[in-house]
Order: structure tokens, then C-alpha cells, then sequence
């Protein structure tokens, strides 16, 4: 399936009195993942929601090898795991300057329609982009 992978470079504020990133922060690592990869496919999350769509996280999975360090390089690979339906699922692996395995994980969120608040299958747009 479809894969993208984005460089971050840890911050300070991201990291605890140990000086390795906390691990709550994970997660906005794999949202920064997600979004890039749907904007490099032409699909804005934006005008998603504009549209009435929303995609919250309804399970993440993390398994941390290694930790990362203030001002590392890191990279974040995001791969779609499968076909969208009325959820999209991501796999990442989030790994050092290196190459080497930091975590790695599982993300699924549901798309929402935001009028009624209950699940929809995925907009055609979207899944007309992804088959391409």
C-alpha cells in the first residue's frame, strides 16, 4: 500500500527531565505522519472537515525499541495497512539518522460524519485517489 515518510528534529520541549522525547508525544509524531501523507496524495484534511468529515482515533498501538534524544533526526514512515472502509488503518515505524528502529505503530480511525456523529464509509474521492 501507499507509504510516505517525513524527518522531524526533537525538540527540547519534547523531551522529559532524562532528556529523552516523551512518550506522549509519540503521537502527535504519527499525526504529523498521517496528515503529510494525505496532503502528498492531494487530500486536505482541512477541507475534509470543511466537507463534514472528521477522522478520530479510535485505537493506537505504540512499541518503543529505543528512545529518541533532544535534536535527533528522526524519521516517520506512514503506510496505509489497508483499503479504507468506514475506518482507515496506518502502520509506522519511526526510526533514527541511522535507520534504526525508535517505535513503532499502529494507528485506526474511523471517518465520522459530522452532522450525525455516527460512522460513514470513506468519501469516493478518497478511495478513487488511493486506488490510482
Amino acid at each position: 500500500m501507499k507509504s510516505d515518510e517525513i524527518q522531524i528534529r526533537v525538540r527540547y520541549g519534547e523531551t522529559d527531565q532524562m532528556g529523552v522525547v516523551h512518550h506522549g508525544n509519540y503521537a502527535l509524531y504519527l499525526e504529523m505522519g498521517r496528515i503529510e501523507w494525505l496532503r502528498k496524495l492531494g487530500i486536505s484534511y482541512k477541507e475534509m472537515e470543511e466537507n463534514g468529515i472528521m477522522l478520530p482515533v479510535v485505537s493506537m498501538t505504540l512499541n518503543f525499541k529505543k528512545p529518541a534524544h533532544y535534536d535527533d533526526l528522526i524519521n516517520v514512515k506512514t503506510q496505509l495497512k489497508n483499503r479504507p472502509s468506514a475506518k482507515i488503518e496506518f502502520e509506522f515505524e519511526i526510526t533514527d539518522e541511522n535507520g534504526l528502529m525508535i517505535t513503532s505503530a499502529n494507528v485506526i480511525l474511523a471517518f465520522i460524519d459530522m452532522k450525525t456523529n455516527r460512522p460513514v464509509r470513506a468519501p469516493q474521492y478518497i478511495l478513487d485517489i488511493i486506488d490510482n
